[in-house]
C-alpha cells in the first residue's frame, strides 16, 4: 500500500508505525495453503464501548445555535446497537477474505464513528472531564489485556530495540500504556518456519491505530461540540477538506502525527455528523435535500475513487479522500432514517442477545479477532491429520480454507469473550459478567 503521507509508502524497516498491515490474516507457511486474498488494510475498525444510558438532560443552545434534541428516554437505541454489531461481523468478514468491495457496500468505520460521536454528544450533557475519564477508563484496560499477552511473545521472538533511535524507542513503548501515538512493533518477527507467519506482531498490533484514533476524538470532544453548535454545518464538512489537503499528498506531515492527523480527517465528519443526530439537526433538513446531498458526495468519492485505485482495487480504506467523503454521505442517509428502537422489530428480535453480546464486548472482539483469525488455520490444517478426511477430502479443505476459517472464528472469538471479556465490565465499573448477552433481564417495552 502506499501511506498519505508517504510518496513512496512507508520505508523498510525492521520495526514501524504503520497505519495499516496487510490483509488478509496469512496462514504459516507451513501450513496447507488457502485461497490467496488481495491485501487489505487495518482500516476496519469496530465501535470501543456500549453506549450509555441517556442522561436526564441536554445542554440547551444558545441563540444562534444548532437546535438541541429533546431529551431521550433511558433505555440502548437497538438500532444503533444493530449498526455496531453488523460492523463487527464486517470486519471480521473483511480481514479474513479481503474484499474490496466490501469497503462501499458497507464503510464500517465511518458507520462506528457517526456512532460514537452521537453517544459522545449525548453523555457530554456532563461535566466534560468525567465523560473523558469514563471513556478512556473503559478503553484502556482492555487494550492493556491484549498488550499484555502480545507484546511479551513479541519481545520473546527476537525483536529488539533499534539502536540508532536509543531512548526515544523506549519512549515509544509508553504508547502501549496510552495510546495518544502509534505504539511500534516490528514489520517482521519470529521466522518463516514457526508456527507464526512472520508478519503476525504486525496483523496481531495493527488494530491499536485505531485505539489511538479513538483517544483523540474522545479528548478533542469537547471543543468540537461547542464548534458544532456555533457553525453546525462549517464544523461538520471542514475534516473532508482537510482530508482533501493532508490525504491526498497535496501537503505531508511526517511521521506518527501526521498518521494520526489523517485519520482524525478522514473519519471526523462522521464523527462530529454524530453530533448532528444526537442533537437532531439532521432532523430539521428535509429529508429529500439530506438524502441529495449525499448522493451527490458519494458520488463525488466514487469518482474520485476511480481515478486513484490502487494495487487494491476499490478499497476506500486506500484512498482517503473518498473514504471521508464516502463514509459522511453514507451515515448522513443511515441516520436521516434512523428510527428509535427501544428492542429489535419483527424477525430482527431473534437476533437480540447475539447484537446485545457483541456491544458489550466490542472492544474484546475488535481487539483480538485478527489474532483469532491466525489461530484457525492450524486447527483447520489438523483435518489432514484425520484418518480416512485427509486423504478423501484433502481437495475439499483445500477449496473451503477461507470458509472454514469464518465458520471457527466464531467459536473462538466466544472462547475469548469468556477468558478476558470481563475486563470490559470492570472498566466500566460493573459485576464481571462473563457472557452479557442480555438474557434473562426484562426488556421494557414502549
Amino acid at each position: 500500500m502506499t501511506h498519505p503521507n508517504h510518496p513512496s509508502g512507508y520505508p523498510q524497516q525492521p520495526y514501524g508505525e504503520p497505519h495499516t498491515v496487510p490483509f488478509p490474516v496469512q496462514p504459516p507457511p507451513q501450513h496447507r495453503a488457502r485461497p490467496a486474498g488481495g491485501p487489505a488494510p487495518w482500516a476496519e475498525r469496530p465501535e470501543l464501548r456500549v453506549p450509555e444510558p441517556a442522561p436526564a438532560a441536554t445542554l440547551a443552545p444558545a441563540p444562534g445555535q444548532a437546535p438541541a434534541a429533546a431529551p431521550a428516554k433511558g433505555g440502548r437505541d437497538r438500532y444503533l446497537d444493530l449498526l455496531r454489531a453488523v460492523a463487527l461481523v464486517r470486519v471480521v468478514v473483511f480481514h479474513l477474505f479481503g474484499w474490496a468491495w466490501l469497503t462501499v457496500v458497507f464503510p464500517s468505520m465511518g458507520v462506528m464513528f457517526a456512532l460514537a460521536g452521537s453517544l459522545m454528544a449525548r453523555s457530554l450533557s456532563r461535566p466534560a472531564w468525567s465523560v473523558i475519564r469514563s471513556r478512556v477508563r473503559r478503553l484502556l484496560p482492555p487494550m492493556w489485556a491484549f498488550v499484555a499477552v502480545v507484546v511479551p511473545v513479541v519481545f520473546l521472538l527476537g525483536w529488539k530495540p533499534v539502536r540508532e533511535e536509543g531512548i526515544w524507542w523506549f519512549l515509544k513503548l509508553a504508547c502501549y500504556v496510552f495510546p495518544i501515538g502509534t505504539p511500534p512493533f516490528p514489520w517482521e518477527n519470529g521466522s518463516e518456519s514457526g508456527l507464526l507467519e512472520s508478519s503476525w506482531a504486525e496483523q496481531a498490533l495493527g488494530p491499536l491505530w485505531y485505539i489511538r484514533a479513538y483517544l483523540w476524538f474522545v479528548l478533542a470532544s469537547p471543543l468540537l461540540l461547542k464548534a458544532f453548535r456555533k457553525l453546525p454545518w462549517v464544523t461538520m464538512l471542514a475534516p473532508v477538506g482537510l482530508t482533501a489537503v493532508i490525504g491526498t499528498g497535496l501537503v505531508t506531515v511526517p511521521g506518527t502525527a501526521g498518521e494520526g492527523l489523517v485519520d482524525f480527517a478522514v473519519f471526523g465528519s462522521c464523527w462530529i455528523l454524530g453530533f448532528a443526530h444526537n442533537d437532531g439537526l439532521l432532523k430539521t433538513v428535509p429529508r429529500y435535500l439530506s438524502v441529495s446531498l449525499a448522493a451527490i458526495l458519494m458520488a463525488f468519492a466514487l469518482w474520485w475513487a476511480s481515478g486513484h485505485l490502487t494495487e487494491e482495487g476499490w478499497n476506500l480504506d486506500e484512498i482517503p479522500l473518498a473514504q471521508s467523503a464516502w463514509s459522511l454521505g453514507f451515515c448522513v442517509i443511515l441516520l436521516q432514517y434512523a428510527p428509535s428502537w427501544r428492542e429489535l422489530p419483527g424477525r430482527l428480535a431473534g437476533w437480540d442477545s447475539l447484537v446485545t453480546l457483541a456491544n458489550n464486548r466490542a472492544v474484546t472482539i475488535y481487539l483480538w479477532h485478527n489474532l483469532l483469525l491466525m489461530a484457525t488455520f492450524p486447527i483447520i490444517d489438523q483435518l489432514w491429520e484425520v484418518p480416512w478426511v485427509g486423504d478423501h477430502l484433502g481437495t475439499y479443505i483445500d477449496a473451503s480454507y477461507n470458509t472454514l476459517a469464518l465458520i471457527l472464528i466464531w467459536p473462538l472469538i466466544g472462547l475469548m469473550i469468556v477468558s478476558v471479556g470481563w475486563v470490559e465490565d470492570v472498566a466500566a465499573k460493573r459485576r464481571p459478567r462473563l457472557w452479557p448477552n442480555g438474557t434473562g433481564k426484562p426488556r421494557a417495552r414502549h
